[in-house]
């Protein structure tokens, strides 16, 4: 593989890496606070219609990210209810959640638009465009690292750098805030938060309302940005995906962006049959490499990367002693 075939590669991870990294980022916060949420791949699904919907109808692709996360946010706030303050199981709840996304998304996108449950190619200011980040030109013509800069730093979408930046955001607000301590502590003991006189309920309903807003980009990304209009079932597991990236990476943030960007290359090498083809010299069939992605989520949730432990009270509804 010569060096502008690897850049071409690490180009495609780096798209296609950004709503996994959005969701696992999704999911570090539910399940730091104790909530377990199945439901990532729903909320990524239903976002995805609502922003590629709202952006054909309105040609703007600003009121499309915020309708995807509405839409979200929305799926959030009923597993919310139903985990915690209904305490029922977070695992039904979130399944039950991506169930209804798959139906709801395209029944309402064939009675807007009736193109078999597809919104219509988005163009213009209804998609996220590239951005050329500054002194590309004057660093292009630097060996080795100039194109890397040029050809894959640069001209991806808003969302993808804010997906970048949500990393060290994530574990600044984890790690060196007040409220990211209380956070990790739910997810580990409810009780001695409770005692400590801060609201459980409270924390948990914030957790699982980041969550909505990182799976309404996520969504929103796939629909304006990774592809030209929302699609049916276009999230393809990636909700899933996300969640073995989450364990892959122990629940911590840095952690998760190496994990997304492994399996985003695994997925970009799908597109590029070719470069195993030359590199190797062994031709394998396209659908073997599509399933890889997949099958190193088999193999991360069968445990044989290593021992991962969640949050101690994690799944479990907290119950307020009297």
């Amino acid at each position: 593989m010569d060096y502008a075939t690897l850049l071409q590669v690490l180009d495609s991870t780096l798209r296609l890496a950004t709503p996994l990294l959005l969701a696992c980022l999704a999911g570090l916060f539910s399940e730091r606070a104790g909530i377990f949420d199945i439901g990532l791949e729903g909320k990524m699904l239903i976002a995805g219609m609502a922003s590629g919907a709202a952006a054909a109808l309105s040609g703007s692709v600003w009121i499309g990210l915020m309708a995807g996360i509405g839409a979200s946010m929305m799926l959030a706030a009923i597993h919310g209810v139903a985990s915690i303050t209904f305490r029922g199981n977070q695992l039904i709840s979130g399944v039950a959640l991506n169930f209804v996304a798959s139906g709801a998304t395209v029944l309402i996108a064939q009675s807007l638009f009736s193109q078999g449950g597809r919104t219509p190619p988005l163009s213009g200011a209804a998609r996220f465009n590239p951005i050329e980040l500054p002194f590309t030109e004057a660093i292009k013509s630097v060996p080795f690292i100039g194109p890397f800069y040029a050809d894959v730093l640069s001209g991806h979408s808003a969302l993808v750098y804010a997906a970048l930046l949500a990393v060290p955001v994530t574990w600044w607000v984890l790690y060196r805030t007040r409220f990211g301590l209380r956070l990790r502590a739910v997810g580990e003991n409810p009780e001695s938060v409770d005692t400590a006189g801060v609201s459980v309920i409270r924390l948990r309903y914030t957790a699982v309302a980041i969550t909505g807003l990182l799976c309404g980009l996520a969504g929103a990304y796939m629909a304006t940005g990774l592809q030209a209009g929302f699609g049916r079932e276009m999230t393809a597991g990636r909700g899933y995906i996300a969640l073995a990236a989450l364990i892959f990476a122990k629940w911590r943030p840095w952690y998760a962006l190496w994990a997304t960007l492994l399996f985003g290359f695994l997925q970009a090498l799908a597109l590029r049959p070719d470069v195993i083809e030359r590199s190797f010299g062994v031709a394998i069939p396209v659908p073997a490499l599509d399933a890889l992605p997949y099958i190193l989520t088999v193999i991360v949730l069968a445990g044989f990367v290593g021992r991962a432990i969640p949050p101690r009270a994690g799944g479990q509804p907290y119950v307020k002693e009297r």
